[in-house]
């Protein structure tokens, strides 16, 4: 959890951010074949078996007449969605309510990703999420020092204030269906790489997976315009070149537990910190609908997270004793955007884009905020896909994004530097989170996306009071570095604070 000494650092930032890329004006052409003009893009074409046959249907179909951006169009302007989360599922929506065909191509369905899957209370009516898909509202939550101790968390909310706590598979699957009933055409079907020509349209290669097919039928489909919302690993950054960037390996089981157990985890959250279940993250145990989920993550040691994840259940063992595993998932998380997110008539949204907080590791609200700036973007440039759009309306997305988030990003990660970097600091930051005066600006900016104008007294007192924390906090550990021992449950977790 970020504390309030970021909202007032957001309030200064908060000045439009200046990317050094030059913007390139809308040059990039599409078209339509001599013989058919228009009519060929968008549709789904199966790969001939004969090399001969693909090589020759490739040259006709690539054979166009160049249309400029802002030009009328005597057919919807087609866009594709690469990867069906929460960035590519809002995407997908946000073009085909705006009058664009969209093309949402995602191969794992059923996709369990390793994630909190904490939302705050402003995406349930901006996204207009039914409560049905959501399993629990938190409403208290504990910090966790590396000393074991405890601070509550979530004084100031008032009855009708709380975190939402889903699952990505029933979350996912909501905004994947409901983009389907508004016309995006959604495609299972796993992206293998992009061609284009010159000026002309762009042409994806996937593999097309029919219910019960083991394997895909290779396929390719024209479009206007590719939306890569492919995840940490995207192929679609690759093909664009988009740069490489640090990621953190995120671990977690879930486990069902008890029911008298489940009771106590019925409203509430944990949060755990210090070196044993993270260097450089924290390690959570977050109810769901009939379990908990229990994780942590790492940048600087991934080959170590098994030993995090470990420390984390040790950490919570008294309360989750009993519990049955009954999922393992892993998956990579992005820790900072990537140096190109886009390139011609292709953008990245989400984790593609590395749009995943520091500090407080959130990723799902802003995945669907950008997903749907940039559908919009789209829409608004096409003037409701009748007229050709490209670079300039996805750049124009990338300004918007940047200029509202930009801030919150940078201080989220000084915050994380300065917080997680020590189990000294890591105890200052947990006393900080005890101030009501904390907490009332940390929950207010976290559940509405906004940043929240401090009392300049309540300020300086905050940072006075965060400064002693952190020398306090640093004098007693030199002190006494070898006075305490705190066990976490097993001797291999054995921590000297």
């Amino acid at each position: 959890m970020a504390s309030a000494i970021a909202q007032q650092a957001v309030a200064v930032c908060s000045a439009p951010a200046q990317r050094q890329a030059p913007r390139a004006s809308a040059k990039a052409f599409v078209g339509a074949s001599v013989q058919r003009k228009h009519a060929f893009l968008g549709r789904s074409i199966v790969q001939s078996s004969s090399k001969q046959q693909q090589g020759a249907s490739r040259s006709a179909a690539l054979k166009v007449f160049a249309v400029r951006d802002g030009t009328p169009l005597d057919r919807p302007l087609r866009v594709a969605v690469i990867g069906g989360g929460p960035s590519g599922a809002c995407c997908a929506e946000s073009l085909a309510k705006g009058g664009v065909e969209a093309f949402l191509i995602e191969r794992k369905m059923d996709n369990c990703k390793p994630c909190g899957g904490a939302i705050p209370i402003c995406m349930v009516e901006e996204f207009d999420l039914p409560m049905e898909i959501i399993d629990r509202r938190v409403t208290k939550m504990k910090m966790i020092s590396p000393s074991n101790r405890e601070v509550d968390v979530g004084k100031t909310l008032n009855d009708k204030e709380w975190i939402g706590m889903c699952r990505r598979e029933v979350f996912d699957d909501f905004l994947r269906k409901r983009a389907a009933k508004l016309g995006a055409n959604v495609i299972n079907g796993l992206y293998m790489g992009m061609e284009q020509q010159g000026d002309g349209p762009i042409t994806l290669r996937y593999n097309k997976y029919n219910e019960g097919d083991k394997v895909g039928t290779p396929s390719t489909l024209e479009v206007d315009v590719v939306i890569g919302a492919d995840g940490a690993n995207s192929r679609v950054a690759k093909d664009i070149d988009a740069g490489e960037y640090d990621y953190a390996i995120a671990f977690q089981e879930r486990i069902r537990i008890p029911e008298d157990k489940m009771e106590y985890y019925k409203d509430l959250a944990e949060m755990y910190v210090g070196d044993d279940v993270s260097p450089d993250f924290y390690g959570w145990v977050f109810p769901k609908y009939d379990h908990v989920a229990v994780g942590t993550g790492t940048v600087v040691n991934k080959t170590a997270i098994k030993q995090y994840q470990q420390a984390t259940r040790d950490r919570a063992k008294v309360k989750t004793e009993g519990g049955q595993i009954i999922r393992v998932e892993a998956h990579p998380i992005p820790e900072h955007p990537r140096p190109r997110r886009v390139k011609g008539r292709v953008t990245l949204v989400g984790d593609a884009a590395g749009y995943v907080t520091k500090c407080s590791g959130e990723g799902i609200y802003f995945a669907a905020k950008s997903g749907r700036m940039a559908g919009e973007a789209l829409v608004k440039a096409s003037e409701g896909g009748k007229k050709m759009a490209g670079e300039r309306a996805l750049r124009n997305y990338l300004d918007e994004f940047d200029r509202k988030y930009w801030a919150t990003y940078k201080v989220l990660d000084i915050l994380q530097k300065v917080f997680y970097r020590s189990n000294p600091a890591r105890e200052a930051f947990v006393e900080m989170c005890e101030s009501n005066y904390v907490q009332k600006m940390t929950f207010d900016s976290y559940l509405y996306k906004t940043v929240v104008p401090g009392n300049p007294l309540d300020d300086v007192k905050l940072l006075v009071d965060t400064v002693g924390s952190l020398l306090r906090s640093n004098a007693l550990r030199a002190k006494d570095s070898k006075s305490v021992n705190v066990s976490f449950g097993s001797k291999s977790n054995e921590e000297k604070v």
